[in-house]
Formats: C-alpha cells, structure tokens, sequence
C-alpha cells in the first residue's frame, strides 16, 4: 500500500494557539488531484473564509502539471470547502464574535478525497511564542533527564 502524501502548515501551531479541529472535504478538479499525488502544493500561506454560508480556502496553492494539458487549473485558486451546516455556523461565529482565525493544519488523502484538517484558532504574540519555544525545550530536556535516569 503506497502512503498518500501529506502537506502541513508547520507554522501553524507556531504562530496560533489552536482551539479546535475539523476536518474538510475539499472541492478540487482532476488536475489538482493529480498534482497533490504527485507532492505537489502549498498551504503554508493559506487561510479559510466563511462568505454566504459557504467556506472556502483561499491562499493555498497547487501547481499545475505538463499532462493535464489545456485542462490545467489555476494554481493559486479559491477552493470550495465542504462541512456540514452546523460546522459553517460555529465557524463563522467564532470568527465574527471572537475574532478567531481558520487556518488550514494539513491537507490529505483519504481513500482517494482530498481532505483538509483546519482549526479554529488565536494568533500568538511574539512573547507568547517566545514562551511556547521556552515550554517545549525544557519538556525535551526532563525528557531526555528522565530517559537516561532510567538506564
């Protein structure tokens, strides 16, 4: 069985406090489909947007490929997300209401349909990320301290 690649947002838990997680299916053409199989894309720059009723990704980019030939897709198009109604609702609110951002964590293939994992999500100050870098490093150093104590 060959792995389906997979494209991450790394700056993503770097740059935002991540609140909550969904999984989209993502509305693509046959030529996206195939690029994405081929590693290809981006969705370090991107973002969701909520706009009548309707989410959608925007900044997300999907190079095109030689062999779609005159059927190729614009590669940095706006791409339709598909959620349940109830997922768009709390989306939209948490954005109008809160101030919240939705950012995309990972895009994917699950048998055989592009699928994106976005989050609802609070953008970090630079001392805040300051601390998390701070957190992390001394969890690895009790780690790697714990880890030799036991031998």
């Amino acid at each position: 069985m060959v792995k389906d690649r997979v494209l991450h947002n790394r700056r993503a838990r770097f740059d935002y406090e991540i609140l909550e997680t969904f999984e989209a299916g993502l509305v693509l053409q046959g030529s996206e489909i195939k690029s994405l199989r081929q590693g290809g894309g981006s969705i370090a720059e991107a973002y969701a947007r909520v706009r009548n009723g309707e989410a959608f990704l925007e900044g997300s980019s999907i190079p095109t490929i030689q062999e779609a030939s005159y059927n190729n897709h614009a590669p940095d198009r706006v791409r339709k997300l598909l959620l349940h109604r109830r997922q768009i609702d709390e989306l939209r609110i948490a954005v109008e209401r809160q101030g919240l951002t939705i950012v995309p964590l990972k895009l994917y293939l699950k048998e055989g349909r592009a699928k994106i994992e976005i989050a609802l999500a609070r953008g970090r100050k630079r001392h805040d990320k300051r601390r998390a870098v701070a957190e992390r490093e001394a969890k690895r150093e009790m780690d790697r301290a714990m880890k030799g104590r036991d031998r």
